[in-house]
């Protein structure tokens, strides 16, 4: 079973298993179109494509940030029209580093199916090994899905101020309130310190080794438990990247505040901190 991470040539050696689901995540939140287009014009045979905005996200019932949550009862929903069992192997790929495919791997693990990794590299590596390439889409049969969600990995907007240790993912420019391209408000939640997600990466575009990550998060934690951490973005998308990394360390996951800066900085009232912190 893969939880965190996966190579691409282990998938290669894979590539026919039927138990195994693959998932193409690609996307760019300043074309919202290009990542379908990219799929459609090639992909790993089997994946399926997944929309940030239109699978991975959902109306603003769980937090109301750019990108909610989906519900439980969507996810399962999803999940099951694509046939994941509980033997079911997910491998999730982007091309972003990671960024957008480990909101899926999230939300697998937060609906209790372990067995789910991010490519490592992406569909760049991918293509370093020469990895085959199709335009065809496949059909899978609809089974249903069996996970439940967990009740304590996410938090929300008014629980963020109970804990000692949060992070923000976003680049640091961003988070000192430098300038703010998407959201409300340009700046932090008063107390948060910043690790963008990018800090995860090694320069192949690949993730630290576990052991240098797991160093550098436990600086960052201190003394406090991994599991008591929090980590937010802008919308709640590479905040799960830094999650993926915190556990790939081989430490508990941290929650999630899912709303992030895009629900915080349109609440009223909420303060904002500018600068390092």
């Amino acid at each position: 079973m893969y939880t965190t991470l996966i190579d691409s040539n282990t998938l290669l050696e894979q590539l026919n298993n039927p138990d195994w689901r693959i998932f193409d995540t690609r996307y760019d939140l300043m074309d919202k179109t290009k990542g379908k287009q990219d799929y459609q014009r090639s992909h790993i045979p089997g994946a399926i494509y997944l929309d940030l905005h239109d699978d991975l996200s959902g109306p603003p019932v769980t937090n109301k940030g750019r990108h909610p949550l989906p519900t439980a009862t969507a996810m399962q929903s999803l999940f099951s029209k694509y046939g994941i069992q509980a033997d079911t192997q997910v491998v999730v790929y982007d091309s972003s580093c990671g960024a957008f495919a480990a909101r899926l791997w999230w939300m697998l693990q937060h609906m209790q199916h372990p067995a789910v990794a991010v490519l490592d590299g992406g569909w760049q590596d991918w293509l370093l090994h020469d990895g085959p390439q199709t335009t065809e889409i496949v059909d899978t049969a609809v089974k249903p899905f069996s996970g439940e969600e967990k009740m304590d990995d996410v938090i929300d907007i008014d629980q963020v101020g109970h804990y000692q240790k949060v992070f923000d993912s976003r680049e640091p420019p961003r988070y000192r309130g430098e300038y703010e391209p998407i959201d409300k408000a340009a700046g932090h939640i008063p107390g948060a310190r910043n690790r963008f997600w990018k800090e995860n990466l090694a320069e192949s575009g690949q993730f630290k080794d576990r052991q240098v990550l797991r160093e550098e998060f436990e600086v960052l934690f201190e003394a406090t438990p991994a599991a008591e951490v929090v980590f937010y973005c802008g919308s709640g998308v590479t905040a799960c990247h830094n999650l993926l990394a915190v556990r790939h360390a081989g430490l508990s996951t941290p929650k999630l505040y899912a709303g992030s800066w895009s629900e915080w900085s349109r609440s009223p009232g909420r303060p904002v901190a500018t600068g390092s912190e």
